[in-house]
């Protein structure tokens, strides 16, 4: 028989995301193939500390008094009980489902990079362009990928001035939205209908960004698309989110039980299911993704498709579109986190070859 995998399950983190992580990574847990893989737990509370085998409080944070250390090394890295001053092993891979900012940025795969650990996911620079909403759009434009029309706002950037509610209204139309540039889930995501709530908007967005998006209200289906894999990736079938809310909120996502309905897959013609498809890898290709990304898209009333955002650690519970899709497409949610192990392991065993060659 052959040697057990040790995958480091990598969860929590700082951002607002922290307890949609949590979800994710018991669903993650539970349905692994523990035959292959010897599964560690590994916990960052919301203040930053890494803890083995955290406890969940009632509230679904992480924490606990276990405390780690990650030791880096040319054969990878050691993971050190602090407490107990043990050397626990080596981990063979991580696969870190930590979303928003400290997580899906570009920061923990630099981190992971240094610690010469293969990691499940984009490396730095997909994460971070992915993460950044308005650097993702002008790379989706540069590519000829249709997108919604936007504007930029920063906090501290004085050489260009910040759009007014009339420059925005007379760019994009009523109503719009705002949104935080670098974060996920819909959090800070407000659509502005009036003036009135244009202020109020602006400051709650950059309660957790320094700059924000202002993007146009499109009308149409809500579309997700999931794709996988390296060089060559795989694209799912895509499906629909009906959000039975205004828009797809944060409280529609995660709070509200009754408050969006999946269609998979979505019932669409087959020429728009096959340009989904084509703009998703075309996507997932321009913006330097590899393991996972789902792409998410607006299909307008006159049947134009236009990518929305891409999600490079999406939602991972066994209700998230991403691993739904992908079983409506033919594989099982224990088969795909092999596969997305196997990809990550894959690459960091190619980047090694390039480094020798030098």
């Amino acid at each position: 028989m052959s040697k057990k995998i040790n995958v480091g399950i990598l969860f929590g983190g700082k951002s607002v995301e922290h307890e949609i992580s949590v979800q994710s990574s018991k669903n993650v847990y539970d349905a692994i193939n523990k035959d292959k893989y010897n599964v560690i737990m590994i916990g960052i509370s919301k203040d930053g500390r890494w803890l083995l085998n955290p406890l969940i409080t009632k509230e679904g944070c992480v924490t606990g008094n276990n405390p780690l250390a990650l030791i880096p090394g040319t054969e990878g890295s050691q993971l050190i009980d602090i407490e107990g001053k043990n050397e626990i092993g080596k981990l063979d891979v991580i696969f870190p489902i930590l979303h928003g900012p400290y997580g899906e940025d570009g920061t923990i795969q630099g981190l992971l990079k240094i610690l010469n650990i293969p990691f499940v996911g984009p490396s730095v620079l997909g994460s971070a362009v992915g993460m950044d909403k308005e650097v993702m759009k002008r790379l989706l434009k540069d590519s000829q990928i249709p997108s919604a029309k936007y504007l930029v706002m920063n906090k501290y950037i004085d050489d260009v001035p910040n759009p007014t509610y009339e420059e925005a209204k007379d760019t994009l139309g009523i109503p719009f939205f705002i949104k935080p540039a670098n974060l996920g889930s819909s959090v800070g995501i407000s659509k502005i209908h009036s003036k009135d709530e244009f202020e109020g908007a602006i400051a709650e967005a950059f309660r957790f960004d320094l700059k924000l998006i202002i993007e146009t209200n499109i009308v149409g289906k809500e579309i997700e698309c999931s794709v996988l894999g390296n060089e060559k990736p795989m694209v799912s079938l895509p499906g629909e989110v009906k959000s039975n809310h205004e828009f797809y909120s944060y409280e529609a996502k995660y709070l509200d039980e009754h408050g969006a309905v999946l269609e998979i897959p979505a019932k669409l013609n087959d020429n728009i299911v096959r340009e989904i498809q084509k703009l998703a890898v075309k996507s997932f290709k321009a913006l330097y993704c590899e393991g996972l990304t789902r792409v998410d898209f607006f299909v307008t009333e006159q049947d134009q498709v236009l990518v929305n955002e891409v999600n490079t650690i999406p939602g991972f519970t066994k209700i998230s579109m991403y691993p739904k899709l992908w079983e409506a497409s033919g594989i099982s949610y224990t088969e795909l986190i092999d596969k997305l192990i196997q990809y990550a392991i894959e690459r960091y065993k190619k980047e090694a070859q390039l480094e020798t060659s030098i």
